[in-house]
């Protein structure tokens, strides 16, 4: 299979590229429509994404039907879905948002333990402890996280969150919607592939109310019904894209960019050398200059964790030294060792990563894709080291990214697919 992408040094990226629907926010959407009947139809869906065809494969396992075109999909069942989620496959950790809307349609769930990215500690407890306010009893089975409501069904209950998590907060979305009375989280963590989520929720016939950062309030319908549904714009590729333009001095127009979504990244990039111009729904990057970022990621509308090492691939084109704080996922900065392969200075100082920037002197190495967005930032470092580059493992990308390789060819890159003899776990 392909399993490594090869990238030499590149003239800058130049031209036009359009941004797939976001992979953060299909996946929710997926689960969303176990909660119903109903025949669910998303449009600008990124179905080239494993991790989309991963909860694809897990609805069909649980009686669901699919059909899937280049950029949408169709999901309706003939019967009411299966309580057990028997997957051998690849996990991802979307199967906890599957546990909760199963326990608030059908009553009960029992799914594999969460998979995806190894980035640190990454607990379930929040989504224990919501289902458990609202009545369920959860519970581990072997390799299997298992929950069921009272008789009655989920009873609405306030939840407050002790952070703000994305998955707490979309797991006690899904279970409000279906139990009964009044259910409250304090604390929520919003962004825009929650908003995205209550969107098509409340097309479904959902009643939600958002009150800001402070707290949402979800009244329990008996039902909800089918929905038609349009998946935002991935932010995430549109940094990507923006961020190679700049590293290697391009030009480039980025087709249907969510700058709402962006402020504080496109504030932090345009301080540190971006030349960006705005074209209605589109940005223009007229290249710039790297120069070293001092940055930390936090809730939205803060720097997203994902975002992350996407920007330290920034730092390592500036010249001088640039500051990376996560400390949602301090675990993450391993992707830094994969950039040494490459003439990469840097150091871990509790949980502060500091880059030593190469002003653009990059050499052409084998590294390995540890995670989704450590792969991308790996093939935007590649396009400017000289010499081949060669990522393995780079099935990772791909979860996260629609013809990732295809889109920087058509942008003037020397990147390309080849077979490995790895296998993908």
């Amino acid at each position: 299979m392909n399993n490594k992408i090869l990238i030499q040094k590149s003239a800058p990226l130049s031209g036009r590229v359009n941004l797939a629907g976001a992979k953060n926010s299909a996946l929710r959407l997926l689960a969303a429509s176990l909660l119903t009947s109903g025949r669910v139809s998303l449009t600008q869906y990124p179905a080239g994404l494993l991790d989309a065809q991963v909860h694809v494969e897990m609805l069909e396992v649980l009686g669901k039907s699919a059909i899937v075109g280049k950029d949408r999909i169709e999901i309706s069942e003939t019967s009411p879905p299966k309580t057990t989620l028997n997957w051998i496959g690849r996990s991802i950790r979307n199967t906890l948002l599957i546990l909760g809307a199963l326990t608030a349609r059908q009553g009960a769930g029992r799914v594999p333990l969460p998979g995806g990215c190894k980035l640190g500690e990454r607990k379930y407890d929040l989504h224990v402890m919501l289902l458990e306010r609202l009545g369920a009893r959860v519970w581990d089975e072997g390799d299997f996280l298992c929950a069921e409501a009272p008789a009655g069904g989920l009873v609405g209950a306030d939840i407050q969150l002790s952070m703000r998590s994305t998955g707490a907060t979309e797991n006690a979305i899904l279970c409000g919607t279906l139990a009964k009375g009044v259910t409250r989280i304090w604390n929520p963590h919003i962004r825009p592939e929650i908003l995205d989520l209550i969107a098509l929720l409340r097309k479904m016939g959902a009643r939600i109310k958002v009150f800001g950062q402070e707290h949402i309030e979800i009244t329990g319908v008996e039902e909800l019904h089918g929905a038609e549904h349009r998946v935002i714009a991935d932010n995430m590729e549109a940094v990507t894209w923006l961020i190679g333009a700049v590293m290697t001095g391009g030009d480039v127009e980025i087709e249907g960019f969510p700058y709402g979504d962006l402020e504080v990244v496109l504030a932090h990039l345009t301080s540190a050398g971006a030349r960006l111009y705005r074209n209605e729904d589109a940005l223009i990057v007229c290249g710039g200059t790297c120069y070293p970022i001092e940055i930390s990621t936090g809730p939205h509308p803060g720097i997203n964790s994902d975002v992350q090492p996407i920007l330290a691939a920034w730092a390592a084109r500036a010249r001088g030294e640039s500051r990376i704080v996560d400390l949602r996922f301090p675990g993450r900065y391993g992707y830094a060792e994969e950039m040494a392969l490459m003439g990469v200075k840097y150091e871990v100082r509790g949980d502060m990563l500091v880059l030593h920037g190469t002003d653009g002197r990059l050499n052409g190495a084998t590294v390995r894709a540890l995670d989704l967005r450590a792969g991308a930032a790996l093939a935007l470092c590649g396009l400017i080291a000289e010499g081949e580059t060669v990522i393995t493992d780079a099935w990772q990308i791909g979860r996260g990214y629609v013809d990732f390789v295809e889109k920087l060819q058509s942008l003037g890159a020397k990147a390309e697919w080849t077979a490995s003899s790895t296998t993908r776990p």
